[in-house]
This record gives structure tokens, C-alpha cells and sequence, in this order.
């Protein structure tokens, strides 16, 4: 199946429009602000900066007719990368309360909407992410800076995008 997002440089997408069916290091060139958004299909992980740096944002099909919809901080997206469903794997995280998989360590499969209530931490150091597409949040139920972690292992906050711990809820992210 084919994905596809468009961006719109103005709010109730009017103005110019980039319609995108791949990842795209840069079309800030394109667009001047982004400040409204249409996934047609599948599920984008969009960049503020150009080359897939600065903050992060994950959006699945819907519309978002302004940047407050998507939680954006600003009008600013630069680069977007599509996100690829391997398999059905079952979803699986580990989180460790230390960085380089050190400290005390809880599994989840399942969202988890506080991390605080659930396993009684501000803060995950390390993951690993045995299996599906995950979406760390700043804050509770699934609010502020987004990060997205796909199969493999983050040693360190750094490793997901981040500049420190903070990850107070997390969810699955499916097709």
C-alpha cells in the first residue's frame, strides 16, 4: 500500500501544499512552514530540522489542520521519515533505570500512560525495544516531546533523540 502525507503551508490546509510518499531529508526548500497536515496513509515520524533532527513528531492517518493538532511546538517540520511495520512481531520494550542497560529494568507489551504510577520513575536511562514501533512522551498521557523507537537498543537517551531522561508515558504505535 502506498503512503502518503501532504503538507500545507497554512492553517484548514490552504497555501502552498507538498505531497510526500517517501522519506525526505529536506523540502523545507518547498514549503517555508508547514501549517497544516493530511496522512492519507500510514504512519510519518516528521523532523523540525532538516535531515531528520530537532524535535520529533508522530502522526498516523488523520487530519491535523493546524500544528497544535499534531502537539507541534512551532510551524516549523523540515523532514519526515516513513515509518516501516516489520512483520507482526509482538510488542515488547524493556526499560532500564540506568544508561547501557544497567539498574533496575521493567518489561512492558502493553501503553502505559504514566510511568510514574506504574513502575514509580521519572526517568528511563536505556531501552530496549525487542519487538513493534514505540512512541516515548515527555509527560503524562501521551503529551509533550515525542520520540519514536523502532526494534533495536538505545544505550542512552541521546540514542532516541532526546537531551535527557524524562519519558513519562509511552504507547504502541500500529499501522
Amino acid at each position: 500500500m502506498d503512503r502518503v502525507i501532504i503538507f500545507f503551508e497554512d492553517k484548514n490546509y490552504q497555501g502552498r501544499r507538498y505531497e510526500c510518499d517517501s522519506d525526505c531529508s529536506d523540502f523545507h526548500t518547498y514549503l517555508s512552514r508547514c501549517n497544516s497536515i493530511r496522512v492519507e496513509s500510514g504512519a510519518w515520524v516528521l523532523y523540525e530540522r532538516p535531515n531528520y533532527t530537532g524535535y520529533q513528531y508522530v502522526l498516523t492517518r488523520g487530519e491535523y489542520p493546524d500544528y497544535q493538532r499534531w502537539m507541534g511546538l512551532n510551524e516549523r517540520i523540515c523532514s519526515c521519515k516513513m515509518v516501516h511495520f516489520a512483520g507482526v512481531a509482538p510488542y515488547q520494550i524493556q526499560l532500564y533505570g540506568k544508561k547501557d542497560f544497567a539498574g533496575q529494568v521493567f518489561e512492558a507489551t502493553e501503553d502505559c500512560p504514566s510511568v510514574l504510577e506504574k513502575f514509580h520513575w521519572r526517568e528511563v536511562h536505556s531501552c530496549k525495544v525487542q519487538g513493534g514501533c514505540w512512541v516515548f512522551y515527555e509527560h503524562p498521557n501521551y503529551k509533550g516531546r515525542q520520540y519514536f523507537l523502532e526494534k533495536g537498543e538505545y544505550r542512552k537517551p541521546m540514542d532516541w533523540g532526546a537531551v535527557c531522561p524524562t519519558v513519562q508515558s509511552f504507547r504502541r504505535l500500529t499501522e
